[in-house]
């Protein structure tokens, strides 16, 4: 789900300027999963643009305070949630946690880590939905410490619908600031990409685990 079009269009354009997303429909990149994608995004590659980074800390707390009011705490996914929720949590003038993809093997033992107390409202940052899997493991850790997790804000998604399904089984709602088919739209006003590449950018989309196989 987006909040605000026009600035999902914006969101987009600074991913492909900075070339945080790349588009490369007839020379695919692989996926540690053996997919092939015609779409290559890392949005880490934002926290290098002062400007850029303002904007996507701005837009993150507008989409929060919007979406789900003002939450006693920011958890980051690690780690490309790690950066971007520490931003946001001093945007909103909140405490900041972290959630590992597990608990440490050593020390605490911690899978949380920072302070919090049961009970307090959580909004959980992620830079990337693809699956939805590492998001909704951090959400389960989170609400199994006893906190209250009123949803999940992220930069891009990819749209796969198996993430929907997944989060409406979660039961946690999410939205990110712009998404693939936005990212595509504002590709094709730029020249990224020819009205040529739009069949084979959907088909992907509708079936990525078969696409140019």
């Amino acid at each position: 789900m987006i909040l605000n079009n026009e600035k999902a269009l914006k969101v987009a354009e600074f991913l492909l300027q900075i070339k945080a997303v790349k588009l490369e429909p007839n020379n695919p990149f692989t996926w540690a999963s053996g997919w092939k994608s015609p779409i290559y995004c890392d949005n880490r590659v934002t926290l290098s643009f002062p400007n850029i980074r303002t904007f996507i800390r701005q837009s993150y707390a507008e989409s929060i305070i919007e979406k789900f009011g003002k939450p006693d705490i920011i958890a980051g996914v690690a780690t490309g949630g790690i950066a971007q929720g520490a931003l946001v949590a001093q945007e909103l003038g909140v405490p900041f946690i972290y959630v590992r993809s597990s608990a440490k093997e050593h020390g605490m033992g911690n899978q949380i880590e920072g302070f919090y107390e049961e009970g307090k409202k959580v909004v959980v940052i992620e830079d990337l939905i693809s699956t939805g899997g590492s998001s909704l493991k951090a959400i389960d850790a989170l609400k199994d410490a006893g906190l209250d997790v009123k949803g999940l804000v992220a930069i891009f998604t990819y749209g796969f619908e198996k993430a929907k399904e997944s989060f409406e089984k979660a039961e946690c709602p999410f939205i990110t600031l712009t998404s693939y088919d936005v990212l595509i739209e504002q590709a094709l006003k730029q020249d990224y990409i020819n009205v040529s590449d739009l069949d084979s950018l959907k088909e992907w989309k509708d079936s990525p685990e078969t696409w140019k196989k």
